[in-house]
């Protein structure tokens, strides 16, 4: 329950570390510094866990735990949504929530059950109908043995339905200070909610366009009643997954800027395949398996949020990286910018290297290089993959304030170079007589790859 908290720590983590010069991830350090920190929490109760083990082993949920028994609180304790009113239409129906109380359930993790810790504990944040949806989102004491944990949870059904038809229909951390829930379609209108703390105010903008400049351009923002802490929205049918950002303020702070999660329904056919005739365009001459380039496109429509009709596909580079089959690719919708994607490995299993997003002026011009992480795992290495544009006689690498060294370049038109994880670095690449074709910054590691590409410095170049 509390993989998503240290996903998130190890993240931000990460990502100040990206901004200084450090010589390793902070992380590790820390997550030494915790285990030993719990090691101490929980040594006053290894008497009790001994003994109730030896009995039956309480931890998997097979024996009791007494009541007397202390807990390891694990996350979620610091509820920022459970201190408030119930907010929403059926904020009122004290029938209808105290239904709901007794119908919740244990929650079901692979290999875990979490159980409902004290169901009169259960704070309701929210209850309403939003278009053809009842949703009720509950802050949920939970306990897996002798760990205690807090979670915000989803409850959702039809609009009008009763507390038992209602499933769980997502949960994030207890400590969320925003939640969001968005449901939409391809052929009928959607919903989307946002709830933050009383006091705050939500904007929510909908759509967006890579712009020719390099940059993303949301939709205006439309600000929702002030101080509710709510957003209560049905969204127009949708041919492809939209892009929706909301964004939370209390007082002068932004406490939540990002993307509302939540499901698609589409239609029939997928609006990101690719066809064969756009395969056979974008390979030219070039001898690459069909397949997995198909297959890569695709991925790479889909994660940019575009459609493959209207979008320009060309193939910059293919050779190897780690003995396996690679590629560079840019994509460009049609009055946007371009999107640089680099994978490596096959059709069905297979690894995005980068994603950057790029002015059009000059991007053919680029030379194009991108951070490898060690295969099969999440860790940084000093490997970087250093491609030339078309007509280039000579690339350079700059790492910090070095010199320029010279790169040399295999027969593909491409090089691995070593660059320490966290250091800046550019690539230049030069034609006949030395002239300056484009010089591209080697983009740092990105901690989080669940945006729009070059929605944050790590995924675009300006300029």
């Amino acid at each position: 329950m509390n993989v998503n908290t240290e996903s998130v720590l190890k993240d931000a983590l990460a990502a100040e570390a990206d901004m200084v010069d450090v010589s390793e991830d902070p992380w590790a350090g820390f997550e030494r510094r915790e285990r030993a920190h719990k090691r101490r929490r929980r040594t006053a109760l290894a008497g009790v866990v001994v003994a109730l083990a030896a009995a039956g082993g309480v931890q998997a949920g097979v024996v009791p735990l007494p009541s007397w028994v202390p807990a390891v609180r694990v996350a979620g304790f610091n509820a920022v949504l459970g201190d408030g009113p119930v907010r929403g239409s059926l904020a009122g129906d004290k029938a209808f929530l105290e239904g709901l109380r007794r119908e919740i359930k244990d929650i079901e993790d692979p290999g875990e059950t979490w159980r409902v810790a004290d169901r009169q504990a259960i704070r309701f944040v929210y209850a309403a109908d939003v278009g053809d949806e009842r949703l009720v989102l509950a802050l949920v004491p939970l306990r897996f043995g002798f760990l205690e944990d807090r979670a915000l949870v989803w409850y959702a059904g039809e609009a009008g339905a009763p507390a038992t038809e209602l499933l769980e229909s997502g949960r994030v951390d207890g400590g969320e200070p925003v939640v969001t829930y968005g449901q939409t379609r391809s052929d009928g209108p959607g919903i989307l909610v946002v709830v933050g703390p009383v006091g705050s105010t939500v904007s929510v903008s909908q759509g967006f366009r890579y712009t020719p400049e390099g940059t993303v351009e949301h939709g205006p923002a439309q600000q929702q009643p002030a101080g509710t802490g709510l957003a209560e929205m049905t969204l127009p049918p949708a041919p492809t997954p939209p892009e929706t950002k909301a964004t939370v303020t209390l007082g002068p702070d932004t406490i939540y800027e990002g993307g509302v999660g939540g499901g698609w329904a589409g239609n029939a056919y997928d609006p990101h395949e690719v066809s064969e005739a756009m395969v056979t365009a974008a390979l030219g001459g070039r001898t690459f398996d069909r397949a997995t380039l198909q297959s890569w496109i695709t991925g790479a429509i889909r994660d940019a949020r575009v459609t493959a009709a209207g979008t320009a596909i060309t193939l910059r580079w293919t050779g190897t990286v780690n003995g396996q089959p690679a590629a560079l690719l840019t994509i460009q919708p049609k009055g946007g910018g371009v999107l640089a994607y680099a994978y490596h490995g096959a059709a069905d299993s297979y690894r995005q290297d980068l994603r950057l997003l790029l002015p059009v002026k000059g991007a053919a011009e680029r030379p194009i290089a991108w951070r490898l992480r060690a295969d099969g795992k999440d860790d940084r290495t000093d490997q970087v993959v250093v491609t030339a544009p078309s007509g280039a006689q000579k690339v350079t690498l700059e790492i910090g304030g070095a010199a320029p060294a010279p790169v040399t370049l295999d027969a593909t038109g491409a090089a691995v170079v070593a660059v320490p994880p966290f250091a800046a670095a550019q690539v230049t690449a030069y034609g006949k007589n030395g002239v300056v074709l484009g010089t591209t910054p080697v983009p740092p590691f990105e901690t989080s790859s669940g945006g729009l590409p070059g929605d944050t410095p790590l995924t675009r170049v300006v300029g």
